[in-house]
Protein backbone atom coordinates (compact mmCIF):
# COMPACT_ATOMS: atom_id res chain seq x y z
CA UNK A 1 0.00 0.00 0.00
CA UNK A 2 2.88 2.18 0.77
CA UNK A 3 4.41 1.57 -2.50
CA UNK A 4 1.25 2.50 -4.25
CA UNK A 5 0.60 5.76 -2.74
CA UNK A 6 4.59 6.41 -3.37
CA UNK A 7 4.04 5.99 -7.06
CA UNK A 8 0.21 7.95 -7.14
CA UNK A 9 2.27 10.98 -6.03
CA UNK A 10 5.22 10.43 -8.24
CA UNK A 11 2.85 10.73 -11.12
CA UNK A 12 0.77 13.52 -9.54
CA UNK A 13 4.46 15.27 -9.81
CA UNK A 14 4.67 15.14 -13.68
CA UNK A 15 2.71 17.81 -14.85
CA UNK A 16 4.43 19.91 -12.12
CA UNK A 17 7.92 19.00 -13.55
CA UNK A 18 6.88 19.18 -16.69
CA UNK A 19 5.82 22.90 -16.28
CA UNK A 20 9.30 23.47 -14.83
CA UNK A 21 11.27 22.66 -17.21
CA UNK A 22 9.80 25.06 -19.77
CA UNK A 23 10.55 27.92 -17.08
CA UNK A 24 7.72 27.61 -14.92
CA UNK A 25 5.47 29.38 -17.11
CA UNK A 26 1.81 28.60 -17.47
CA UNK A 27 0.70 27.81 -20.99
CA UNK A 28 -2.10 29.71 -22.33
CA UNK A 29 -4.29 27.21 -24.69
CA UNK A 30 -4.10 28.12 -28.37
CA UNK A 31 -7.31 28.89 -30.35
CA UNK A 32 -7.39 26.38 -33.16
CA UNK A 33 -6.99 27.77 -36.96
CA UNK A 34 -6.49 24.39 -38.55
CA UNK A 35 -9.81 24.45 -40.39
CA UNK A 36 -9.71 28.07 -41.26
CA UNK A 37 -8.04 29.17 -44.54
CA UNK A 38 -8.26 32.72 -44.15
CA UNK A 39 -6.12 32.17 -41.26
CA UNK A 40 -3.91 30.35 -42.53
CA UNK A 41 -3.07 32.13 -45.22
CA UNK A 42 -2.55 34.97 -42.75
CA UNK A 43 -0.38 32.97 -40.94
CA UNK A 44 1.50 31.73 -44.06
CA UNK A 45 2.52 35.26 -44.52
CA UNK A 46 3.54 35.85 -41.31
CA UNK A 47 5.28 32.72 -41.47
CA UNK A 48 7.34 33.93 -44.74
CA UNK A 49 7.98 37.61 -43.94
CA UNK A 50 9.13 36.92 -40.80
CA UNK A 51 10.30 33.78 -39.79
CA UNK A 52 11.30 32.59 -43.22
CA UNK A 53 14.61 34.68 -42.52
CA UNK A 54 16.30 32.60 -40.70
CA UNK A 55 14.16 29.58 -39.70
CA UNK A 56 14.23 27.10 -42.37
CA UNK A 57 11.13 24.76 -42.77
CA UNK A 58 12.98 22.34 -45.09
CA UNK A 59 10.14 19.76 -45.00
CA UNK A 60 7.72 21.79 -46.68
CA UNK A 61 7.56 22.76 -50.46
CA UNK A 62 5.88 26.19 -51.33
CA UNK A 63 3.39 24.48 -53.63
CA UNK A 64 1.95 22.98 -50.65
CA UNK A 65 0.47 25.81 -49.43
CA UNK A 66 -2.49 25.28 -52.54
CA UNK A 67 -3.80 22.77 -50.01
CA UNK A 68 -4.87 26.37 -47.81
CA UNK A 69 -6.24 27.66 -51.19
CA UNK A 70 -3.52 29.82 -51.98
CA UNK A 71 -2.50 29.41 -55.95
CA UNK A 72 0.68 29.40 -57.58
CA UNK A 73 0.40 33.07 -58.85
CA UNK A 74 0.01 34.38 -55.60
CA UNK A 75 2.55 32.26 -54.12
CA UNK A 76 4.47 33.34 -56.75
CA UNK A 77 3.47 37.08 -56.25
CA UNK A 78 3.40 37.07 -52.32
CA UNK A 79 5.42 34.78 -51.00
CA UNK A 80 8.67 34.32 -53.22
CA UNK A 81 11.02 37.15 -52.69
CA UNK A 82 14.43 35.10 -53.40
CA UNK A 83 14.00 33.97 -56.81
CA UNK A 84 12.98 30.25 -55.71
CA UNK A 85 10.54 28.31 -57.82
CA UNK A 86 7.16 27.41 -56.16
CA UNK A 87 8.18 23.56 -55.81
CA UNK A 88 10.90 24.27 -53.98
CA UNK A 89 12.03 23.58 -50.48
CA UNK A 90 11.25 26.77 -47.55
CA UNK A 91 15.22 26.99 -47.14
CA UNK A 92 17.03 30.02 -45.79
CA UNK A 93 20.53 31.37 -47.20
CA UNK A 94 21.27 31.70 -43.51
CA UNK A 95 23.93 29.25 -42.80
CA UNK A 96 24.71 27.10 -39.40
CA UNK A 97 27.96 29.19 -39.01
CA UNK A 98 27.11 32.51 -39.15
CA UNK A 99 24.12 31.18 -37.38
CA UNK A 100 25.48 29.99 -34.56
CA UNK A 101 28.31 33.06 -34.73
CA UNK A 102 25.33 35.99 -34.30
CA UNK A 103 22.79 34.07 -32.13
CA UNK A 104 25.41 31.38 -30.26
CA UNK A 105 23.40 28.61 -31.86
CA UNK A 106 21.39 27.94 -35.48
CA UNK A 107 17.86 28.60 -35.26
CA UNK A 108 16.14 25.36 -35.34
CA UNK A 109 13.49 24.43 -38.36
CA UNK A 110 10.36 25.43 -37.82
CA UNK A 111 8.81 21.86 -40.33
CA UNK A 112 7.58 20.26 -37.35
CA UNK A 113 8.20 22.31 -34.29
CA UNK A 114 4.50 22.44 -33.23
CA UNK A 115 4.71 18.73 -32.61
CA UNK A 116 8.38 18.54 -31.13
CA UNK A 117 6.77 21.35 -28.53
CA UNK A 118 4.00 19.31 -27.28
CA UNK A 119 4.60 18.05 -23.51
CA UNK A 120 2.21 17.07 -20.45
CA UNK A 121 2.22 21.13 -19.66
CA UNK A 122 0.31 21.65 -22.82
CA UNK A 123 0.24 21.40 -26.75
CA UNK A 124 3.03 22.56 -29.16
CA UNK A 125 0.68 24.99 -30.40
CA UNK A 126 0.16 25.95 -27.02
CA UNK A 127 3.88 26.48 -26.65
CA UNK A 128 4.24 28.38 -29.70
CA UNK A 129 1.23 30.69 -28.92
CA UNK A 130 2.27 31.46 -25.54
CA UNK A 131 6.00 32.00 -26.38
CA UNK A 132 5.35 34.39 -28.88
CA UNK A 133 3.19 36.36 -26.48
CA UNK A 134 5.83 36.98 -23.97
CA UNK A 135 9.04 38.50 -25.06
CA UNK A 136 10.12 41.20 -22.70
CA UNK A 137 12.98 43.80 -23.47
CA UNK A 138 15.80 42.53 -21.09
CA UNK A 139 19.32 44.92 -21.92
CA UNK A 140 21.53 42.22 -19.94
CA UNK A 141 20.51 40.11 -22.65
CA UNK A 142 23.26 40.28 -25.78
CA UNK A 143 20.26 40.40 -28.26
CA UNK A 144 17.97 43.61 -25.92
CA UNK A 145 15.55 40.37 -25.39
CA UNK A 146 14.39 37.83 -23.43
CA UNK A 147 11.12 35.57 -23.01
CA UNK A 148 8.85 34.27 -20.19
CA UNK A 149 8.39 30.58 -21.20
CA UNK A 150 12.10 30.44 -22.75
CA UNK A 151 14.14 31.63 -20.02
CA UNK A 152 17.27 33.20 -21.59
CA UNK A 153 16.13 32.75 -24.84
CA UNK A 154 19.01 33.25 -28.04
CA UNK A 155 16.34 34.64 -30.47
CA UNK A 156 15.37 38.14 -30.80
CA UNK A 157 12.09 39.09 -31.10
CA UNK A 158 11.10 39.51 -34.41
CA UNK A 159 7.36 41.11 -34.28
CA UNK A 160 8.33 43.36 -31.65
CA UNK A 161 7.37 46.20 -34.67
CA UNK A 162 4.26 44.54 -34.94
CA UNK A 163 3.55 44.02 -30.56
CA UNK A 164 5.69 46.40 -29.67
CA UNK A 165 8.22 46.94 -27.06
CA UNK A 166 7.48 45.96 -23.56
CA UNK A 167 9.06 45.39 -20.17
CA UNK A 168 8.44 42.20 -17.78
CA UNK A 169 7.54 43.62 -13.97
CA UNK A 170 8.62 40.91 -11.30
CA UNK A 171 8.02 41.23 -7.36
CA UNK A 172 9.64 39.84 -4.05
CA UNK A 173 7.75 36.78 -2.65
CA UNK A 174 8.37 34.78 0.09
CA UNK A 175 9.80 31.14 -1.77
CA UNK A 176 6.93 28.60 -0.98
CA UNK A 177 9.72 25.34 -0.80
CA UNK A 178 12.25 27.26 1.44
CA UNK A 179 11.58 29.55 4.49
CA UNK A 180 13.32 33.30 4.91
CA UNK A 181 13.83 33.33 0.97
CA UNK A 182 12.31 35.40 -1.19
CA UNK A 183 12.01 34.59 -5.11
CA UNK A 184 11.25 37.21 -8.52
CA UNK A 185 8.06 36.45 -9.31
CA UNK A 186 6.38 37.80 -12.56
CA UNK A 187 3.60 40.46 -11.95
CA UNK A 188 2.55 41.16 -15.58
CA UNK A 189 4.00 43.60 -18.73
CA UNK A 190 4.11 47.09 -18.98
CA UNK A 191 3.89 48.46 -22.45
CA UNK A 192 6.81 50.72 -23.30
CA UNK A 193 6.62 51.04 -26.87
CA UNK A 194 3.11 50.48 -28.72
CA UNK A 195 3.31 48.45 -32.10
CA UNK A 196 1.62 48.87 -35.62
CA UNK A 197 -1.02 46.19 -33.71
CA UNK A 198 -2.81 46.65 -30.70
CA UNK A 199 -2.82 43.87 -27.90
CA UNK A 200 -5.90 41.68 -29.71
CA UNK A 201 -4.83 42.42 -32.77
CA UNK A 202 -1.25 40.76 -32.39
CA UNK A 203 -2.91 37.98 -30.34
CA UNK A 204 -5.44 37.04 -33.15
CA UNK A 205 -1.70 36.99 -35.77
CA UNK A 206 -0.18 34.95 -33.47
CA UNK A 207 -3.02 33.00 -33.73
CA UNK A 208 -3.07 32.72 -37.24
CA UNK A 209 0.86 31.91 -37.54
CA UNK A 210 0.63 28.92 -34.73
CA UNK A 211 -2.12 27.97 -36.50
CA UNK A 212 -0.25 27.49 -39.84
CA UNK A 213 3.05 26.00 -38.05
CA UNK A 214 0.24 23.44 -36.80
CA UNK A 215 -0.73 23.10 -40.29
CA UNK A 216 2.62 22.78 -41.92
CA UNK A 217 3.83 20.37 -39.18
CA UNK A 218 0.89 17.89 -40.31
CA UNK A 219 -0.59 19.10 -43.73
CA UNK A 220 -2.93 16.08 -43.82
CA UNK A 221 -3.86 16.32 -40.41
CA UNK A 222 -7.99 17.23 -40.67
CA UNK A 223 -8.63 14.64 -43.49
CA UNK A 224 -6.30 12.00 -40.99
CA UNK A 225 -8.94 12.78 -38.54
CA UNK A 226 -11.78 12.52 -40.50
CA UNK A 227 -10.81 9.39 -41.82
CA UNK A 228 -10.75 7.97 -38.23
CA UNK A 229 -14.19 8.73 -37.31
CA UNK A 230 -14.84 6.54 -40.79
CA UNK A 231 -13.11 4.03 -39.66
CA UNK A 232 -14.04 4.34 -36.02
CA UNK A 233 -17.84 3.94 -37.93
CA UNK A 234 -17.01 0.85 -39.66
CA UNK A 235 -15.29 -1.29 -37.04
CA UNK A 236 -18.39 -0.65 -35.32
CA UNK A 237 -20.47 -1.67 -37.78
CA UNK A 238 -18.47 -4.78 -37.94
CA UNK A 239 -18.55 -5.22 -34.53
CA UNK A 240 -22.40 -5.16 -34.03
CA UNK A 241 -22.43 -7.88 -37.55
CA UNK A 242 -20.14 -10.35 -36.26
CA UNK A 243 -22.08 -10.21 -32.79
CA UNK A 244 -24.98 -10.92 -34.37
CA UNK A 245 -23.51 -13.68 -36.47
CA UNK A 246 -22.02 -15.70 -33.61
CA UNK A 247 -25.62 -15.35 -31.83
CA UNK A 248 -26.87 -17.03 -34.77
CA UNK A 249 -24.50 -19.45 -35.45
CA UNK A 250 -24.52 -20.88 -31.49
CA UNK A 251 -28.38 -20.12 -31.07
CA UNK A 252 -28.62 -23.75 -32.90
CA UNK A 253 -25.55 -25.20 -30.93
CA UNK A 254 -26.81 -24.41 -27.81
Amino acid sequence: MKLLKKLIAALALVPVLALASEGGFPLERAPDRTKDLVSLQNGAKLFVNYCLNCHSAAAMRYNRLRDIGLTEDQIKNNLLFTGDKVGDLMKVSLTAKDAKEWFGAAPPDLSVIARAKASEAGSGADYLYTYMRTFYKDDSRPTGWNNMVFPNVGMPHALWELQGVRSAKFVEQKDPHEEGKTVHAFAGFEQVKPGKMSTLEYDNAMADLVGYLEWMAEPVQNTRKQLGVWVLLFMGLLVVLAWRLNASYWKDVK
